[in-house]
């Protein structure tokens, strides 16, 4: 086994942070890496070492496999974790990593790169028994074997990308005369996004549920399940609240899907943590949709109802050592709301500017996975998240009802934030119900109804207000406006 005594984490903000702080506590030194842009960010001050790798945009520092590599040696690090985005699942980083004599804190480049391709991983686990949406196994070549294909499949069907993920190069098409328009733009942008122009095709199923199964997976053959994560609340295919369990599992279906994840590993050779991702139809039939060879942003809601420190394990794992096969039973209900910078009344488009408020709920059950302070300004460069926040409690109802407190205790100004969102979703009875499925957003949520939020109305007094008399030693004396409509704080950091 080789001990791990360095750690370079190769990303930033609250995940670099996350993984600094497991470190620590295993007593594994650290060592950040940033752009401009990021010489003041958290990650860069708790780290042990600190080293600049370049200017803000990401394809110049953080995306730049030779500086971080080139950084790793110099500040004589054993290992590169990758954290989640950025190079987490890019098969030459792995590779070049081990190459430079360094321990990768994830799978193989061999993993990566299978899994990587939506129809090589396809491909991969058909093998293996694994249910798979009816679709094709091979890219479209033309457009009259398109059609073809369709007709055999039937209507709606989606287009998809093979390569990335993320939402791009996908097209639902409802009928033929859409194909031909559909395929040359999920092509397009697949080439644009990923450099890899690939399309399938795949039966669309129309009102799915997104769930996914989180594993364990050593060198010597050991492959473990730590239940499943509902990943249904979504804006353009992204997740923005996860929960675990899910609300609709049964013990039989969690059995089955348990055991395709865990063959979905086994195909792929998979070692390290990795997430298995499933679409389940309204009759609770269920189809691989793709692995994620690496840390999932959601993974806090599993460590709540197991107790498991999953960065802990990753590096475990990636030392060389056995995984513990006893799976722990779950424990209460953990919901995660995913804090982006983003205005939820216009489309959820990015709001970037400066955190002139920034206060974070407490209390029991309550995490909040960060990277910001009051005072800073969200990048332009990069994901627009703010934290991830997290509940947790003895069953779903407590833990809905907690994510509302913590959501009104969270008082962020300077920016449009996803808090009302959380809000509006925690109130709706098809949440709480658990019948949610990924059309939630499209079938429930529209901006009008987030007018009239006290809280909405506060922050953005408050964000105005800050706006004027905000100093750099982030202190704020605010007035009392002249409409009394609007409560002000006195604020002092």
């Amino acid at each position: 086994m080789a001990e791990i005594k360095k750690i370079l984490i190769a990303n930033r903000g609250e995940i670099a942070l996350r993984i600094m702080r497991t470190a620590k506590e295993m007593g594994i030194k650290t060592v950040a890496v940033y752009s401009e842009a990021d010489k003041n960010a958290p990650h860069v001050l708790y780290a042990d070492e600190a080293y600049l790798i370049g200017p803000p945009p990401s394809s110049q520092s953080y995306l730049d496999i030779k500086k971080i590599i080139d950084t790793a040696i110099k500040a004589k690090a054993d290992a590169i974790h990758p954290g989640y985005g950025f190079l987490a699942e890019n098969a030459d980083f792995a590779k070049s990593v081990a190459d430079a004599g360094l321990i990768f804190i994830g799978p193989s480049a061999y993993s990566i790169a299978l899994m990587g391709d939506k129809l090589s991983a396809k491909q991969a686990v058909k093998k293996f028994g694994v249910p798979l949406v009816p679709g094709t196994d091979e890219p479209i070549k033309d457009l009259e074997e398109a059609k073809k294909i369709a007709k055999e499949i039937g209507f709606p069907l989606m287009i998809k990308a093979a390569a990335g993920g993320g939402g791009k190069g996908m097209r639902i098409v409802y009928e033929e005369k859409e194909l031909e328009n559909a395929i040359a733009r999920a092509m397009s942008e697949a080439l644009a996004a990923f450099g890899n122009q690939a399309v399938f095709i795949e039966k669309f199923i129309q009102n799915p549920k997104h769930i996914e199964f989180q594993i364990l997976a050593d060198s010597y053959g050991n492959v473990i399940h730590l239940y499943e994560r509902e990943c249904s609340i979504q804006r353009r295919h992204q997740k923005v609240i996860e929960e675990a369990p899910s609300p609709i599992m049964t013990p039989e279906l969690r059995e089955k899907m348990a055991q395709a994840a865990i063959n979905v590993a086994k195909a792929a050779k998979y070692i390290n943590a990795g997430t298995i991702e499933f679409i389940v139809d309204e009759n609770r039939n269920y189809y691989f949709l793709e692995m994620n060879t690496r840390l999932q942003v959601e993974h806090p809601v599993t460590e709540m109802i197991t107790g498991i420190d999953l960065v802990r394990q990753q590096i475990l794992i990636a030392q060389g050592e056995k995984i513990n096969t006893d799976i722990p039973e779950i424990r209460g209900h953990a919901i995660q709301l995913r804090v982006y910078a983003e205005d939820p009344q216009n489309n959820f488009l990015p709001d970037i500017g400066t955190l002139t408020h920034y206060e974070t709920p407490k209390g029991p059950g309550v995490r909040v996975d960060d990277g910001v302070y009051q005072g800073m300004e969200i990048p332009v460069y990069y994901d627009p998240m703010i934290s991830k926040l997290i509940v947790f409690a003895e069953n779903r109802e407590l833990a809905i009802e907690r994510m509302k407190r913590v959501i009104d205790e969270y008082k962020i100004a300077g920016v449009k934030n996803t808090l009302p969102f959380g809000k509006f979703v925690m109130n709706h009875p098809e949440f709480v119900s658990g019948k949610f499925t990924t059309n939630f957003v499209k079938e429930h949520f529209s901006p009008e109804k987030l007018n009239g939020n006290l809280q909405d109305s506060e922050i953005e007094a408050l964000s105005l207000w800050t706006k004027f008399f905000y100093d750099k030693e982030n202190s704020v004396e605010l007035v009392e406006p002249e409409t009394p409509k609007v409560r002000l704080w006195k604020l002092k950091r």
